[in-house]
């Protein structure tokens, strides 16, 4: 495959939970191949729910990013609306960019805490212009208080790339309405945290003493330029190929405290909006979380009698298969505690630990003139820990399961005019705590194919899947389930190595977002054809 490589992507990334646009439902005719405008991107995933009570908003950014240089300024919360005991906070992004730029990443800060990561759309030579809003209520605490705001969308503006991106970030708080007031107490545990720590770049941490809850968050990204943007592309030193990794594609986020192996998880495997050596994919319908980069969450209550001790404790996140003394990941985290109100030291013990060797083969077949290069990689790994705290009301005992696996064939030609990847990651959790039990299934899939043929022609035809089914059940019993499904379809073809103008695109995509199970439905198609929308349908 002819990667573009991204050297411009040196900068982290920040997510978001709906990314959508005004604009006609479907456009009657799509041209003939893309030309110098299409549609401003929009995706599939559900919009915000809002509250229909008093909201206040404030600006937390604004500004435009030719370069590296952060952005920084100063927050205020409103003083109505709740006066930080709000119902809901929502953080909205708008943004706008026209010119030539690669897909670019960004962060904010509020507090030191990482709130927000997104990637970029590409730009048209007329301008698009793109909203991205996310729910940050669990930040709640954080944006209670001033705080100093920083915000980076790192960007490189010459002769060539001429993007300026120009953004405006906006928070909106909604005041509580009264049955949540009332209901405060009792519903503790789905309460917002009363704490968030930001890790930064110190890999210490010292909780409140009376911590009854504990969970880190990581903004997991690979990114930053390099193959490390295509980790699940990469292959061992022997086989002749662009992206090289000594132990193959096998990659893993893995949270520890003191030094012992706490929390492990999959990294999703995004595509950027310049993936796949094909933008013209994603000009109009990103793919899965390209907008919406969710943190991994890693519940590390079993642990909470050893943290609060009132000393500091190290907690570092790192990533397995990561070839060493390489940039291109990026793990900034978070950690959110609950605290006990009643009480001011909260003890405990840790009772169980159980981590399963990490499995990683990586079996390289050589090819011939007939027949592809191919490498099949499987992996995977098992984490359980238990442990116990004694709260004001009752010992509460935690016990978190793991499983991990990955699955890939990756088959390649000479010179990489064929490439083509199948491959699925599962990460299977299971929390159980005073015999109330959430498993969560998640499931990410990527089947690829870039070809590049006669005239330098070059297709991609690619499929991803970002699915995750919850299931919760009381002494064996099940009391809820909800599923979300995420399918994007694409074909795009162009001439590579001409200027844009005569690239002769075309290209269609699809994406369909399902939310079903317990408490609704929600069930939305878009469409494409050389970037005008052409399918905009709500089945729910």
């Amino acid at each position: 495959m002819r990667r573009r490589v991204m050297s411009m992507l040196a900068g982290v990334a920040l997510a978001a939970s709906a990314l959508f646009s005004a604009g006609p439902a479907a456009a009657d005719t799509p041209p003939p191949e893309f030309g110098n405008d299409w549609h401003d991107p929009v995706t599939a995933a559900p919009p915000v729910p809002k509250p229909h009570t008093k909201s206040c908003e404030v600006t937390v950014a604004e500004a435009q990013f030719r370069d590296f240089t952060p952005y920084k300024g100063a927050y205020a919360p409103p003083g109505k609306c709740g006066a930080g005991d709000w119902g809901k906070v929502v953080l909205r992004l708008d943004g706008k960019v026209k010119g030539r730029q690669y897909d670019r990443l960004g962060y904010l800060r509020i507090g030191g805490v990482e709130v927000f990561r997104t990637s970029t759309p590409e730009p048209s030579a007329d301008g698009i212009a793109w909203s991205v809003e996310k729910d940050v209520t669990r930040y709640r605490e954080t944006l209670g208080r001033d705080q100093q705001v920083e915000m980076l969308i790192g960007n490189v503006v010459n002769e060539t790339y001429t993007g300026v991106i120009d953004v405006k970030a906006t928070l909106t708080f909604y005041a509580a309405e009264k049955a949540e007031k009332a209901e405060k107490g009792a519903q503790h545990k789905q309460a917002p945290p009363d704490r968030v720590l930001p890790l930064g770049d110190s890999t210490t941490l010292t909780t409140p003493r009376n911590s009854e809850r504990i969970v880190a968050e990581v903004y997991a990204t690979g990114s930053g330029g390099g193959c490390e943007e295509y980790w699940y592309l990469t292959v061992p030193d022997a086989a002749p190929y662009s992206c090289k990794t000594e132990g193959g594609p096998y990659r893993e986020v893995q949270v520890t405290v003191d030094g012992q192996l706490a929390g492990i998880a999959a990294p999703f495997p995004t595509v950027w909006t310049g993936g796949w050596s094909n933008p013209f994919l994603w000009y109009v319908i990103p793919g899965p979380r390209a907008f919406d980069i969710k943190p991994i969450e890693y519940d590390l209550t079993p642990f909470a009698g050893l943290l609060n001790d009132g000393r500091p404790h190290q907690v570092e996140v790192s990533v397995a298969g990561r070839p060493e003394a390489t940039t291109g990941w990026h793990t900034p985290a978070n950690v959110l505690v609950w605290q006990d109100e009643k009480r001011e030291h909260v003890t405990g013990k840790l009772t169980g630990h159980t981590a399963g060797d990490l499995a990683n083969k990586a079996t390289y077949t050589p090819g011939s003139p007939g027949r592809p290069h191919r490498l099949d990689t499987k992996g995977g790994h098992r984490l359980s820990v238990s442990g116990y705290v004694d709260t004001s009301h009752g010992r509460v005992e935690t016990t978190v399961t793991r499983a991990l696996a990955n699955t890939s064939v990756h088959r390649w030609t000479e010179g990489e005019s064929i490439d083509a990847l199948k491959a699925i990651w599962t990460d299977r959790e299971t929390v159980t705590r005073d015999g109330r039990a959430t498993r969560t299934d998640r499931t990410y899939t990527m089947d690829g194919t870039t070809t590049l043929g006669a005239g330098d022609r070059l297709r991609t035809e690619i499929a991803l899947g970002d699915r995750a089914e919850t299931a919760v059940s009381n002494a064996g019993r099940r009391t809820a389930r909800s599923v979300t499904d995420d399918r994007y379809e694409g074909d795009a073809t162009y001439t590579a190595n001409v200027p844009r103008e005569d690239r002769h695109a075309v290209g269609t995509s699809r994406e369909r977002f399902r939310v079903y199970g317990d408490g609704g439905c929600y069930d939305r198609t878009l469409a494409t054809e050389q970037g005008a929308l052409t399918v905009n349908r709500l089945r729910c």
